[in-house]
């Protein structure tokens, strides 16, 4: 399983049509992360300004139709994050049948990603 971090308006925004965030244009990759906790560590360095709901898609990677590279992050990885860790880029958009659920970040009042939790 690997993660990715996205507002929950943007995943619903086209249900009909495989995932692709705006990033996949911009770097020619969806990026992931390997794990919960780097997920995690994501969502609070990059997300605190989220408006609505923020979810971790948790996402089969055998299922995925785009290729998966692990690679070094594009730049300082984000806090917390161990610095040999590698990160799952998807090479492609992301198929809906491949994500096998979601889990909701909660964040504090400043927007600080604090936990993970199962969403219904």
């Amino acid at each position: 399983m690997i993660f990715h971090v996205v507002p929950l308006d943007d995943w619903l925004r086209v249900p009909e049509r495989p995932y692709a965030p705006p990033t996949l244009a911009e770097d020619g990759f969806v990026h992931c992360s390997p794990d919960e906790s780097t997920a995690l560590a994501v969502a609070d360095s990059f997300y605190r300004d989220a408006v609505g709901p923020l979810m971790v898609l948790l996402i089969d990677e055998d299922a995925l139709d785009s290729p998966v590279r692990w690679e070094p992050p594009a730049g300082t990885p984000p806090p917390g994050t161990a610095p040999a860790v590698l990160f799952p880029h998807v090479y492609g958009r992301i198929n809906r049948t491949a994500v096998a659920g979601m889990l909701e970040v909660e964040r504090d009042a400043e927007g600080r990603a604090l936990s993970l939790k199962l969403w219904s």
